[in-house]
């Protein structure tokens, strides 16, 4: 098959086409432009201007400053200098399958895009269809030469466009960016939930151990009372009285433990799956609650800067740019649509003769095409779209709204957590000494067993609530960092990509960076 073939009246035909399909591209681009909600205003984000902590001689007690408008760092867990947990975050950002899900939708969002983009331009299609035909002998023969059976060779090259002439399609395109921009903002959430959800599985774990640690060791104190009591029973100096209540105590702090290895051992388990391993697979590490170094000097963000830094924030307001083109696109809906078709082909018994001049035909066919009457559906349909970017905004500014929350709430609950821990500290000092002192006066007779069950008691509860109050300041240190964004939009630090580099591999703790926004489409 030659196409030299091929008269200079079609490629002019084609020409006229291309040109055409080219001014049409250059049409106006109908509903509204979508403009990014303003920052809320202001300097801080509590009533109260947060600066420092309270401070506790204990693991975990430093106070903690609060630096205004620094920078989240990515790596935040690294903090915390543990490099179990660090080993573990950076496992768990490989492994978990949440994030595997969160990329596959990312990149399902991105092919939708580079589909539509498809419609920018004209499709092209080819055919080839040989026919063996033989002629009726009461109808004139279908070839000149009369010859029967004969194969009909036809060849056609089509050529398809519909110019975008009120930007339906560069609506659809805008929305469907704005949709992948928004599994963007997911998936980098999905990277700090995952992150935060370790950090606090690893403290959980720590104060867990720590609590069956001193409640083993209460009822080790508890077994030794209870033997003082009945050698003090022996020789009239303690009563069956004092010894069953003492069994009463022992038997109450043995309750205690059972429930805290079964929380010990889910926790295990969550961290197990949150690595992305079967509970009989993982969970085998274990973290300390006084090796767990406490952040002391903290950001906090502008209220400008959270609403930059938050995914979820960014995920909303791309939801509200995608529910802002399709306004458009239901306008666009409403109007004149237009369509380019235009076909070239050859017929011939010959196959090498089908784009001779003889032989070609040609054909180029323009269509517009308007609803007139169709029951409200596109009026209806577009009312549809401008409800769904009224509800778009709202839920952007509740999601905002909760972001606010969340940061506060988080910096009230430190504030709190320093003050508790300090309290607790000094009730479990006191506690222990009252609890010494009293132990050594009971086995000389100088109490009874009434005050020592009371000041065993009371240290118990002390020791319990302190590690209590560690673990809620590393815990929400943790949920800081998550409030404020978690650093998803800031550069890994330097060294590590520098050794990462060095060694031919990406960082594996840290989450990629998002890409850019999609631009905005002009009207």
């Amino acid at each position: 098959m030659k196409f030299a073939h091929i008269s200079d009246r079609a490629r002019r035909i084609f020409k006229l086409s291309a040109l055409t399909a080219t001014i049409w591209l250059s049409g106006c681009t109908v509903g509204p432009d979508f403009v990014r909600p303003e920052a809320p205003a202001g300097q801080q984000v509590t009533r109260a201007p947060m600066v420092t902590t309270d401070s506790a001689p204990v693991a975990a007690g430093a106070a903690q400053r609060f630096e205004i408008a620094a920078e989240v760092k990515r790596e935040w867990w690294t903090l915390f200098e543990s490099p179990v947990l660090n080993d573990l975050v950076a496992r768990s950002l490989a492994e978990n399958p949440t994030i595997d899900a969160a990329q596959a939708s990312l990149r399902q969002a991105r092919a939708l895009v580079l589909a539509q983009r498809g419609f920018y331009f004209p499709t092209i299609g080819v055919g080839y269809e040989p026919t063996r035909q033989g002629n009726s002998n009461t109808l004139s023969p279908t070839l000149n030469s009369g010859d029967s059976p004969f194969t009909l060779n036809t060849a056609q090259v089509s050529v398809g466009f519909t110019p975008d002439v009120f930007g339906l399609n560069r609506r659809t395109v805008e929305s469907l960016e704005a949709q992948a921009q928004t599994q963007q903002f997911l998936l980098d959430a999905a990277y700090v939930t995952l992150a935060t959800n370790v950090v606090t599985a690893a403290v959980q774990q720590a104060a867990l151990r720590s609590q069956i640690r001193s409640t083993e060791e209460i009822i080790g104190s508890a077994n030794r009372a209870l033997e003082i009591l009945k050698a003090l029973a022996l020789i009239g100096y303690s009563s069956a009285l004092d010894v069953a209540a003492q069994e009463t105590l022992l038997a109450q702090a043995q309750q205690t433990l059972p429930p805290l290895n079964k929380q010990l051992e889910q926790t295990r388990n969550q961290i197990a799956v949150l690595a992305g391993k079967l509970p009989a697979q993982g969970g085998f590490e274990n973290f300390d609650i006084d090796a767990l170094r406490l952040p002391e000097s903290l950001p906090l963000s502008l209220p400008s800067q959270i609403v930059e830094q938050r995914p979820d924030v960014r995920a909303a307001e791309e939801q509200l740019h995608a529910a802002s083109a399709q306004v458009g696109v239901a306008i666009a809906n409403r109007l004149p649509q237009f369509s380019i078709t235009a076909f070239l082909g050859g017929a011939a018994v010959p196959f090498s003769q089908m784009f001779a001049s003889d032989n070609q035909f040609w054909g180029i066919t323009g269509s517009i095409t308007q609803t007139i009457f169709d029951f409200g559906t596109l009026k209806y349909r577009q009312d549809a779209a401008k409800a769904g970017l009224d509800q778009a905004g709202a839920q952007y500014r509740s999601t905002v709204l909760t972001a606010f929350q969340n940061v506060a709430d988080t910096l009230t609950a430190l504030d709190a957590d320093a003050k508790s821990l300090a309290a607790a500290a000094t009730a479990e000092r006191a506690a222990r000494r009252t609890l010494d002192l009293t132990e050594q006066q009971l086995k000389i007779g100088s109490v009874n067993v009434l005050a020592f069950l009371l000041a065993q008691q009371a240290y118990h509860q002390a020791v319990i609530s302190r590690i209590q109050a560690q673990a809620s300041r590393l815990m929400n240190t943790a949920a800081l960092f998550q409030s404020l964004g978690g650093g998803w939009n800031n550069p890994p630090r330097e060294a590590d990509a520098d050794a990462d580099a060095a060694q031919g591999a990406p960082a594996a703790a840290a989450p990629p960076a998002a890409a850019p926004p999609a631009a905005k489409a002009q009207g």
